[in-house]
């Protein structure tokens, strides 16, 4: 396989694919680690962003960070807490290609991802001045905030006793992997490159 991924010894009776799954705080670098993947190691990208932002055209309303929290947790609760990341990997299984899903904000999407598939959790955290800055750098239609804003609306999605709804703290206490990224990208790469090797020499 290329740059020496994975042969995939495999759970039974699951797709032969690796599922890694992402999480994280705003701005931490979720998106440098699946350019990364996608690039070296030929993963297939999945996001859960977009799949949030065509639901939310479709309902007519505008596209921002509070849409996408409203659009989120009515999908979970209308249908389940891991609704949407079920939907998505259902896409993903119709190629059996190894992928990344970008990004995972509630335990029950976790579990759901552990019980389907050759799944491992990736977080990632830095910095919030830092992860400020970086999403000021990027002006995704959500990141037009100031800087109480952003922690405003990183504190509603990091705890809850709701399983509908964002409880990103839960979900980078249940990664098998954690990176911080306060370094540079080369520093990242090379720890992303470790994890690699990990899976591969347990796989």
């Amino acid at each position: 396989m290329k740059n020496g991924l994975p042969s995939l010894k495999k759970k039974k009776h699951i797709n032969l694919m690796i599922v890694i799954g992402i999480t994280g705080t705003l701005g931490a670098g979720k998106g440098t680690i699946v350019e990364f993947l996608k690039k070296k190691y030929d993963f297939a990208h999945y996001s859960v962003r977009a799949y949030l932002i065509n639901e939310i055209k479709s309902r007519g309303l505008e596209v921002n960070r509070d849409s996408m929290t409203l659009v989120a947790n009515d999908l979970r609760n209308n249908h389940s807490p891991s609704f949407i990341i079920d939907e998505i990997y259902k896409e993903a299984a119709k190629h059996s290609k190894n992928c990344i899903i970008e990004s995972i904000r509630t335990p029950g999407e976790i579990d759901s991802l552990k019980s389907k598939s050759n799944f491992y959790l990736f977080a990632v955290d830095a910095d919030p001045k830092l992860r400020y800055e970086r999403i000021k750098i990027r002006n995704s239609s959500t990141d037009n905030i100031d800087f109480d804003t952003f922690l405003a609306n990183e504190a509603r999605e990091m705890n809850t006793t709701d399983p509908n709804k964002q409880n990103l703290s839960k979900c980078i206490e249940m990664a098998d992997f954690k990176f911080n990224n306060n370094g540079d990208l080369q520093s990242l790469n090379i720890e992303i490159d470790k994890v690699l090797n990990k899976i591969n020499n347990n796989g």
